[in-house]
Parts: C-alpha cells; structure tokens; sequence
C-alpha cells in the first residue's frame, strides 16, 4: 500500500504563456520557432514563456521508431525534377477525404522546414553540387523522399532537442498528463490547464502533482499506439486523444489508420529494401516448428510472388486496392490470416523463396522487370536475401543487431501491425483546434486523408509546428495566464482526481489499468483494424462503452504508486476507443467500402482468392471503396446527450478557392497582419 494520501497530493504551480505536450520532433520543433518568432517580436527572455511538458524525452514514435530508411516527404529538391506545392498538394488529397488548404499549406512550407532541419544538423544526404536528391515512396509521383537512414526521425528529435535546450527552454520529464482542465462554452471555451502526475516522484512513493495553466497548448503527443495489440509504435505510445476529446476538441478521419507489415520482437518497420532482397515469407506453429512457405499456394508463379514480395518494399502500407490479381497487399493479407490461426510468420533473410513445382523455383533472372532491373542497377544480384541487404542497406540490418537480433542467423518474426493514424482533432490552417488557444501538431492533428505518401507525416508535423507557433506569437502574444484562470475547475478538478485516485488505491475494483488496456487492445485489433464489418463494430462499440461505463462505476486497482500512471493511461485509452469505433460504425453505416489501410468484409461482396479465408473458414469477400465518399470526412466530438457520450457528423473536404493577389497587396495584409484571419 503508498504510504500517501492519494486523496491529497502534493500540488505545484506553474503558468506559461505556451505549454507544449509532447517532446518529440513535432513538439520540439514547434517550441523552437516559438522562441524565435517571439524574440523577432520583441518579447524579452522568450524561453521564460515556454514549456515543454513529456511523459519521456527519450520516448514516443519520433525516437523510438523507423524503417529501413526512414523517409522524409518533402516537396522535390532534385536538380531534373520539376515540382510544385500545388502538385504536392494533389499528391496528399489524391485519396481523398482531406482538406485543401492543409495540403497546400504543407506543400508550400515543405522546403522551409526541411533546410531548417538541415540547418539543426540532420544530415540529408546531397550530391556534390548540393542537390538533395530523392527518391520515389509509396503513393509517390514524384522522387520527393529523402533519408538520413533508418533513425531520421531520431535524429530529427536530437537535434530539435538541442535547439531547444540551447535557447534554455524548460523541458518538465516524467510527467503523466490526468487531465486538460476546459473552462467556458462556445467561441468563449479555453483550456486553462493541464494536470500531471509526477512519475518520478511516485517511484519515489510520493503523490506530486503539478498543474500547468496556460495561455496557449499545443498538444504534441503521437500517436495512441496503445490502443492496439499487434502494433508497431513503440512501447508506451499512449498519445491523448481521450484526454483532449472529454475537454471538448473535435476530431477527424479516426477511420484511417494505416497498418502494415512489422517485426514483432523489436518493433520496426520491414518495408524498403527488408521486402525488395526477398526473404523467404515462412510460418510456423506457436513453438516454431512445422515450418510453411505458406504463400506459394496462393501464387500462380515464382516470379509473381518474388516480385510482389519486392513491391512491398515501397508498397508497403496494406492497402485494399491491392489485394487482387495477385499483387503486393495479397501477401498482408495471408500473413494476417497465419497469424489469426495462431501461426507466426517469419521473414528469413539466410534463404531465398522455395517455392514448389507448381509454381517453380527461385530464380532472381526470372523476376518481372520492376523488380530486377532495380535489383541490376543497383548491383543488388547476389546470391541470398541477406547479401542483397547487406549490399544495399547495411543500417537495416545494424538496427537489427543493436536489439540482439542477427539476420544473418536467424529469422525475423513479423506481423500486420498498426503504424499510423492518419485522422486525429481537427484544426483549421493555423493548426489551431476547435477550441480556440488550443493547437495540435503531429500525429495528433488529423491532417491526413485516406492515403498519405510515406513520410509526410514528418513534414507535416514541422510544418503544423511552424504554423502553431507563428500565430501564437503573433496573434494570441506572450502574455501568462493570469493566476485566477479556471481557478474554480482546476481545484474542483484537483478534488475530483485526488477523490477518484483514492479509490483507485482501495483495492477494491476488480480490474487494474493492464487488465483494461488488453481488453482495449484486442477489441481495437479484431474490429478496428485492417479488417472490418459493420455488425461486428457496432457490437464492438457497445462494448467498448460498456467498459467506460463500468470504469465510471468500479474504478480501478491501483496496488502500488507507480501503477497510477498504467491506471490513467487505461481510462483516457477506453474513451479513445469508443470515439474511434463510434467513428468506424459511422463511416461504415454511410456504406463505405475498402479504402486507405482496411478491407470492409461483406458477404456480398468481391472475392480476394480462394486461399484468403475468413475466421469462419469461408473465402473472404470485401466491399470495394464508395468512391462518393472522398469529398467528406466524418467529425467526432463528445456529446453528454448521446448513449455513447459522442457525436458524429459528416462535413464536405474544404475546397480551396485561392485568389492571386498582386504582391503590393499581398505585403500590405502582411504587414497589417491580415493573413492570420483569412
């Protein structure tokens, strides 16, 4: 039992002008122009104004994950490729389903951004004349990708990292937010605070909590991994979508995740050249015996399972137009259906594809031309998986070795895991939410549409960063809060909390926050995922609120201070999960069909082959995309009137009408600070 009273922690008080939630490199980034757009607007030690809250530096999806060669979407930079923020712009809304003006807006301040990266000490590789040269990634027409190897978002992190402890910004480490404290109703709501829970000093058997009133939040807190069972966002991913949906900010698109094929044991993305050398695709029973390249019986040749195996390297994200006919996204979904039957798939890096005498043997001159002229021009013809990988990409296989996995010896256990929410809350072309002084940047923003070209996401989120912070500087300015804002909720908070955390710590409930989290976890693979069907997820949803309900009524289990943080985790992770499958059921309720990153199971619907079988052992049928539906996006936002606690609407994509304006009135409404109300 803590030899504390949860009912009454240890409370301290901070006020900052701008707090940042989030320390990755969206939210580093984003408190980096801050500080210089303030200093730029005459405000005197700048970095007092400033705070960068974080459950762990070293943590979240920037630090901690990657691929191959980790891509950075930007607008194109080689020297014999003409582009435009226009076209980069119809690249992230071909799909459909996001707005116009974000799109733009991450097109035109692409390279601004990149070269601020390049400046911070990421080190994209050029040419000797200085071109960035780049290369084409999934749902790319242009060679607009570049890397800096398989840690760019790492580095990213580091370096925006020591920009912001280089200009002496406060950074509080350790921190579990519990709650966003909202005053106000309409156009007059504010978030005025954000409580955290020190999970320092918990180890230490000390209840501290700490409160942050704010002028400004700019949440920046990834991804909600957690939210999935077969995921690979690193460990801890919890993000605060729960959190800011109960303080009353909208969100969009919690349809559109994106799932792919992942190594299991240490998470990690295999796409890149991991699929181009062409492993064996093997599966095992649940000890690893019973070896099975199961994929060959559902290929009519070798050389079109070898080359659709290759085309998952920049095919990578699973995707429902590919599933028939034999291409890339067949393969996600056999590995998908081993796994469901308690299989576990393996990519063998020591040998090359078997085959059987039905389709042929392995033999790399007989691969389809896309995959062996890339394989030629690159000199990438050796004899084995590994020696073609090792040719190409000797980082993909050091990341490996650096969590003591040798693919040179062993195989590499995988599986169809989450990897990215393309939705998340809603904000305008300030990046600013639904409630005024509160913005979103990162993963968190749902900017994205059904399909995103891989590695926008890390320009979408410096670029949401650089956005967020100019209007604050120059709109909402550098004033504090003053010590009396949301005086009233925040100790009524305070007193709710400390009330609700005794009980917790009652021993009491029957559930702790690990009991909740798995239960989460499996209902939000087996019926969010990448396969879906419209009764299934209506029965899920209810179930999903049930367990919200019973949390309400029972609590929690909390049997040492360092659980709290597990426990409070579980609770905002059940609400997520009732808005995003309340947002699923909507979607599929209009009759939508496979798109982006999910199959729609429908009885009546296409056969994806006779081998893809469904969990009742029948051939799987999908429902092809409601292309109709690209032109909206569905809303969600908490309603205490609705049985769910939410509210889902439809709104149309805004469209951009862009007027020119002559480049005397456009320095004019620059200069009278007329863009901010456009």
């Amino acid at each position: 039992m803590p030899n504390f009273d949860a009912a009454r922690p240890i409370v301290s008080r901070h006020r900052h002008a701008a707090l940042i939630v989030g320390a990755g490199a969206a939210g580093m980034n984003c408190a980096v122009h801050l500080y210089e757009f303030l200093r730029e607007a005459g405000v005197e030690n700048p970095e007092q104004r400033i705070a960068v809250l974080t459950r762990g530096v070293p943590l979240g999806a920037s630090r901690m994950s990657g691929s191959d060669k980790q891509t950075y979407y930007k607008m194109g930079t080689s020297a014999d490729t003409a582009d435009s923020a226009a076209d980069f712009a119809r690249s992230l809304t071909a799909g459909g389903c996001a707005h116009e003006d974000l799109a733009l807006i991450e097109g035109i301040g692409s390279l601004r951004e990149f070269y601020h990266l390049v400046r911070a000490g990421v080190p994209f590789p050029h040419d000797s004349l200085g071109s960035y040269v780049g290369y084409k990634t999934d749902h790319d027409p242009y060679e607009r990708a570049t890397s800096a190897g398989p840690k760019t978002s790492r580095m990213m992190s580091e370096c925006l990292q020591r920009e912001v402890e280089a200009r002496g910004i406060a950074v509080f480490d350790r921190q579990e937010v519990a709650s966003l404290v909202a005053v106000g109703e309409g156009p007059a709501k504010r978030v005025a605070a954000v409580i955290a829970v020190d999970a320092r000093a918990l180890q230490q058997g000390e209840l501290r909590v700490n409160v942050f009133q704010c002028a400004n939040l700019i949440l920046a807190a990834g991804g909600p991994g957690a939210l999935y069972e077969t995921t690979v966002y690193p460990e801890g991913q919890i993000g605060l979508h729960g959190l800011a949906l109960a303080a009353g900010l909208a969100a969009e698109n919690l349809t559109e995740l994106q799932f792919g094929m992942a190594s299991t044991k240490f998470r990690w993305n295999v796409s890149g050249t991991y699929m181009q050398a062409i492993p064996r695709i093997v599966s095992t029973d649940a000890e690893g015996n019973d070896p099975r390249e199961f994929l060959a019986d559902s290929f009519p040749t070798m050389s079109r399972l070898a080359t659709a195996t290759f085309l998952k390297g920049y095919q990578w994200p699973f995707d429902p137009q590919r599933v028939t006919d034999h291409q890339s996204s067949l393969i996600d979904v056999l590995v998908s259906q081993e796994t469901r039957r308690g299989r576990r798939v393996f990519l063998d890096f020591r040998a090359n594809p078997e085959g059987n005498d039905a389709i042929g043997r392995f033999a790399i001159e007989d691969l389809e031309p896309e995959a062996l002229d890339y394989l030629a021009a690159n000199a990438a013809l050796q004899s084995r998986p590994i020696e073609r990988l090792a040719h190409m990409n000797p980082p993909a296989i050091d990341i490996y070795t650096e969590h003591g996995i040798d693919l040179w010896n062993e195989p590499l256990e995988i599986a169809v895991c989450a990897q990215h929410n393309n939705g998340g809350l809603a904000v305008n072309r300030w990046w600013e939410s639904s409630i005024p002084h509160t913005f979103v940047i990162g993963e968190m923003a749902g900017t994205h549409g059904v399909k995103r070209p891989g590695g926008s996401a890390l320009n979408a989120g410096q670029v949401g960063g650089l956005r967020a912070a100019q209007y604050i500087a120059r709109v909402h300015g550098a004033e504090l809060p003053d010590e009396a804002f949301g005086g009233e909720a925040i100790a009524a908070r305070l007193d709710a909390l400390g009330r609700k955390w005794s009980q917790w710590f009652g021993h009491s409930a029957p559930r702790t926050g690990d009991d909740v989290l798995r239960e989460i976890q499996h209902r939000m693979t087996a019926f969010g995922g990448p396969m879906r069907r419209r009764d299934a997820a209506a029965c899920a949803l209810a179930d999903a609120v049930a367990l919200v309900e019973r949390l309400g009524s029972e609590g929690l289990r909390v049997e040492e201070p360092g659980r709290l943080p597990e426990a409070i985790q579980a609770e905002h992770l059940a609400l997520a999960s009732v808005a995003f499958l309340k947002a699923v059921v909507a979607l599929l309720e209009q009759g939508a069909g496979s798109r982006g990153s999910f199959l729609v199971l429908d009885d009546d619907g296409r056969t994806i082959h006779p081998n893809a079988l469904d969990d009742d052992g029948r051939p799987m049928r999908y429902r092809p995309e409601n292309e109709s539906l690209r032109e909206s996006i569905v809303r969600v936002t908490a309603d205490a009137q609705s049985p769910d606690g939410f509210r889902c609407e439809t709104i149309p994509v805004r469209k951009l009408i862009r007027k020119s304006k002559a480049f005397e009135a456009a320095w004019r409404d620059y200069r009278e600070a007329k863009i901010y109300e456009e």
